[in-house]
């Protein structure tokens, strides 16, 4: 350990990585990711396999929208979801505030990568957003918590899903069940004691006014955050540093699960991680895209025995989020859908 600005202290990265397979492999050795790539690809069946893939993907989405099946049932799971959109706050609040306060009693500061005595900060703010308790006030601490974190250890982007979830939150608030909800409806009620002691009630809801138009915008924030955080740890991770991946797929001996070369692994599972970040940061096909961000990552937890869980929980939470939300404004999807409708299709290509 070596000490940190700020009462963080931290682990440093290997060969030049951000070391998020630090968390189960130590001192991997560096591998040129140039020649690895162009070792991996010069093999044939890599090849094959690479470019089928790709081309199965890009069919798979070419022909649903051309030919739309399950037409019905996709109709019928989106106005399903539409009714989920009132727990989103809970949901958002439950991804943030669990791994916040485990982090805190862990002692490492967002990240296990960056160790911290700053344990009382992050149990605070995740017991207050799990009770729902001054929700945007919270969140925009936390968030300002983990910007400065950044600044001073740079490790911390590995944990950047942090941002599109405060975004979300302080742009949805408390919904319900939560504490600022309870008690906006007793201090709104006439004659309550409470009503009448409590001062920040009509300021709280002029703020809350003032960001209900953009509300809207809770899924376009998280596709970002999350989206963001799936590419980096697939494109820097896998792709521009193979050397602790690979020693990942050595330890854990994952050429057994599926019957592949060692680079052929990394290099799959770098450009399924870059592919989905894109896919969510863009917003194509966000809710099938989430959860394959969602089956990825329980794939992980339970390929990589020492992985920390806790470290996963919110891209977990998010990822579920926006199976929900679904693209939102800004996003591929929104812009196919509005096509769509123009043609006379009912429902838009997620």
């Amino acid at each position: 350990m070596v000490p940190g600005t700020g009462g963080l202290v931290g682990l440093p990265g290997t060969g030049g990585s951000l070391p998020h397979v630090d968390y189960v492999v130590e001192g991997a050795p560096h591998v040129a990711a140039v020649r690895f790539l162009v070792d991996v690809l010069s093999d044939p069946l890599n090849a094959a396999l690479i470019g089928g893939g790709g081309l199965a993907v890009l069919f798979t989405m070419v022909a649903f929208l051309r030919f739309r099946p399950a037409e019905a049932d996709v109709y019928a799971l989106r106005q399903a979801l539409a009714g989920y959109h009132e727990f989103l706050p809970w949901m958002l609040r439950l991804a943030v505030g669990l791994p916040l306060v485990g982090a805190g009693f862990a002692g490492y500061y967002f990240s296990p990568l960056v160790e911290t005595q700053l344990r009382v900060l992050q149990v605070a703010l995740g017991f207050l957003l799990l009770f729902g308790l001054a929700t945007r006030v919270v969140a925009l601490a936390g968030l300002l918590a983990y910007l400065a974190g950044l600044a001073v250890r740079p490790e911390l982007v590995l944990a950047s899903e942090y941002v599109g979830g405060f975004l979300a939150i302080l742009l949805l608030g408390s919904g319900r069940p939560s504490a600022d909800h309870l008690l906006q409806r007793v201090a709104a009620t006439e004659g309550s004691v409470y009503g009448r002691v409590d001062p920040l009630h009509p300021i709280v809801d002029r703020f809350n006014a003032a960001i209900e138009p953009y509300e809207r915008y809770a899924p376009t924030v998280l596709r970002a955050g999350v989206g963001f955080n799936f590419a980096l740890l697939g494109f820097w991770e896998k792709l521009a540093h193979p050397g602790p991946a690979l020693a990942v797929v050595d330890k854990y001996n994952l050429t057994q699960v599926v019957p592949v070369d060692p680079g052929m692994w990394v290099v799959g599972a770098g450009l399924t991680e870059l592919a989905v970040g894109v896919f969510l940061f863009v917003g194509l096909f966000t809710r099938a895209t989430a959860a394959t961000a969602f089956v990825v990552l329980t794939t992980t937890l339970f390929g990589l025995p020492d992985d920390p869980v806790l470290a996963h929980v919110t891209l977990f939470g998010l990822s579920s989020a926006l199976f929900v939300t679904g693209g939102g404004p800004f996003s591929i999807d929104e812009r196919l859908g509005w096509v769509a409708d123009r043609v006379g299709l009912r429902s838009s290509p997620e």
